[in-house]
C-alpha cells in the first residue's frame, strides 16, 4: 500500500502542474490588471510597480519564476494587500475554511446516514417517500439560494441567529447548514440505494430466516458493505465542500479562503488567486488519496499493485 500511495503522489505532480499552468495563464488573460483603478496611475509609477512585481517580464519567465517560488514554499506577495504575502493570508483563512467544511461534513454524515438507513428500511412506505422527496429538494437548491433564504428567515425575520461574521457558536449555525444541506441529500440517497442492494442480497435473507431483527441485521451485516461507496464519496464531497465554501463565506462574511479568493479575483490579485487554487488542488488530491487508502483498508478484497 505504501508503494501505491507513493505512486499516486508521483502521478499527482503532473496534474497539479497542469492546474497551476491553466490558472496562471487564465488569470493573466482576464481583462484588467492588479493596479487598474478608477483613476489611472502615471505611466512612470505603473512601470515601476510592474517592474517590482516582475509583471514586465514575458509570461513564460513569470511562470518559471512562480514555479520556482512554489518549490521553496513561497506563494509570492499579494498585489492588493500591501506588505502581506499570500502565505500569510492563506494561513489566516485556512483554519476558517477547514472548520466550516469539517462541521458541514460532520453534519451531513450525522443526519444523512440515519436518514438513508431509515428510508431503506421503510422502502416504498411514507418515511421513504418523504425522505427521498426532501433530499431531492436539497439537491435542487444551490448554496447561493439557500444561504440568503436562511439569513432572511432565521436572522432577519425571526432573529434567532446572527446573519454572519465570526463570533460564538451561534455565528456558525447558518453557514454550516447552508453548506451541508446538499451533502445531506447526497448522503441520504447514496446510503439508501446501497442499503437497498445489500438488504436484497442472499446473506441478509439468510439472517432474516434465522430470526434476526432489522436493527441487528443493519448493525452486523448490512452497514459495513453499504458504507464502502460512502467512503469513496468522501473525496469528492470534501472537494465540493471546499468549493462551495467560496459562496457561503462570501455571503456570511466569514474571513476564509473563499472570501480571499473572490476578492482576489475581483481585484486581479494574481498571486492570491493562484495561491488559493494551488492549496485547493493539493487538498483535493490528498483527500482522494486518503479515501482510496481507507477503501483498501475497509475492503480486504482490494489489493493495490
Amino acid at each position: 500500500m505504501y508503494r501505491y500511495a507513493l505512486s499516486r503522489l508521483a502521478s499527482a505532480i503532473p496534474t497539479l502542474l497542469v492546474v497551476i499552468a491553466m490558472a496562471f495563464f487564465l488569470t493573466r488573460a482576464a481583462p484588467g490588471g492588479p493596479f487598474d483603478a478608477e483613476r489611472r496611475l502615471p505611466d512612470a509609477i505603473e512601470a515601476r510597480l510592474e517592474q517590482a512585481y516582475h509583471l514586465d517580464e514575458p509570461l513564460w519567465q513569470q511562470f518559471v519564476r512562480y514555479i520556482g517560488g512554489l518549490v521553496k514554499g513561497d506563494f509570492g506577495p499579494s498585489f492588493r494587500y500591501h506588505d502581506v504575502d499570500v502565505g500569510t493570508l492563506i494561513a489566516q483563512g485556512l483554519p476558517v475554511s477547514l472548520l466550516l467544511g469539517s462541521l458541514a461534513l460532520a453534519l451531513a454524515l450525522i443526519i444523512g446516514l440515519p436518514a438513508g438507513a431509515m428510508a431503506a428500511l421503510n422502502h416504498n412506505r411514507w418515511p421513504d417517500r418523504a425522505l427521498v422527496g426532501t433530499s431531492l429538494i436539497g439537491l435542487s437548491l444551490p448554496n447561493f439560494v439557500v444561504a440568503p433564504l436562511l439569513v432572511l428567515v432565521f436572522a432577519v425575520t425571526l432573529r434567532w441567529l446572527p446573519a454572519g461574521d465570526l463570533g460564538g457558536p451561534a455565528h456558525w449555525v447558518l453557514p454550516v447548514i447552508a453548506l451541508a444541506l446538499p451533502q445531506i441529500a447526497y448522503v441520504t440517497r447514496l446510503i439508501r440505494g446501497e442499503l437497498l442492494d445489500v438488504l436484497g442480497s442472499g446473506f441478509v435473507r439468510t439472517a432474516r430466516a434465522q430470526g434476526l431483527g432489522d436493527a441487528t441485521i443493519l448493525a452486523r451485516h448490512a452497514l459495513r458493505p453499504a458504507l464502502l461507496p460512502m467512503i469513496s464519496y468522501l473525496g469528492p464531497a470534501s472537494a465540493s465542500l471546499l468549493t462551495g465554501a467560496v459562496v457561503v463565506e462570501q455571503i456570511f462574511g466569514l474571513p476564509g479562503l473563499g472570501r480571499f479568493f473572490v476578492q482576489g479575483a475581483i481585484n486581479r490579485d494574481y498571486t492570491l488567486v493562484l495561491g488559493v487554487v494551488v492549496l485547493y488542488s493539493t487538498l483535493i488530491i490528498v483527500f482522494n488519496l486518503i479515501v482510496d487508502l481507507l477503501y483498501g483498508w475497509l475492503d480486504p478484497r482490494v489489493r493495490y499493485r
